[in-house]
């Protein structure tokens, strides 16, 4: 069997550490359903786990995850959209009352589109999924002459996670149920280095930090 041996690892130490102290939850989740209270859009990228970020329980969070966090506007032209689909799921039947969507640093997809590299070519499927974000490079300021590039980068990055913001309102069933105040939609950024955590501030207009003093003493800590 070519089973990946670092996951028989993994499943190894599952059954000796979580799944006694979670057995309870486990079987209480298989005999009555899942009920998140909220979807997580977050990217693929192997770095960025929202479970970890979050430290959430198995059953908490819903979390739907693509190449750099996006979500395509509303367009029910009868293809296969998993994102699409994933969405309607968590609003319509499991009914969460929040969606985080969750952008980070360095993300492979957004660099690539910026740059026109790797692993973007005409036709893939990555650069026709990536193109979503050109919505939010037109509403940007051009990159100043002085601006560096992993500052451009940073501020793609966040525009692309407010663009997406917009797009999961133009679907009905999202639009509905935030005018009834019923669903509410977050942005958030996170530092991949640092672990720093951002979340959208629509009237400001900007990202601002969470838990800023927490963060700073969890860096200070000693490291042994």
């Amino acid at each position: 069997m070519d089973f990946p041996e670092r996951l028989t690892t993994g499943y190894r130490n599952f059954l000796t550490t979580r799944l006694p102290e979670e057995q309870h939850r486990f079987k209480d989740l298989a005999s009555r359903g899942q009920k998140p209270e909220i979807m997580v859009i977050g990217c693929c990228d192997s770095r960025v786990s929202p479970e970890v970020v979050f430290d959430a329980a198995p059953g908490e969070l819903f979390v739907a995850r693509n190449v750099a966090n996006l979500v395509p506007p509303y367009s029910p032209d009868g293809a296969a959209r998993a994102v699409s689909a994933s969405l309607e799921f968590a609003v319509q039947a499991l009914r969460v009352k929040h969606i985080v969507v969750l952008g980070h640093a360095q993300c492979g997809g957004i660099a690539a589109h910026a740059n026109n590299i790797e692993p973007l070519s005409p036709g893939d499927f990555i650069g026709n999924w990536m193109k979503l974000i050109e919505p939010a490079v037109q509403k940007m300021p051009r990159r100043a002459h002085d601006e560096s590039e992993r500052d451009y980068l940073t501020r793609l990055e966040k525009a692309s996670v407010v663009l997406t913001l917009e797009n999961l309102m133009t679907f009905p069933c999202v639009n509905i149920l935030v005018g009834r105040g019923k669903l509410k939609l977050h942005g958030a950024y996170f530092g991949v280095a640092e672990g720093d955590l951002l979340v959208y501030d629509k009237e400001q207009n900007k990202f601002v930090p969470v838990a800023k003093a927490e963060h700073a003493a969890a860096l200070a800590a000693p490291r042994f």
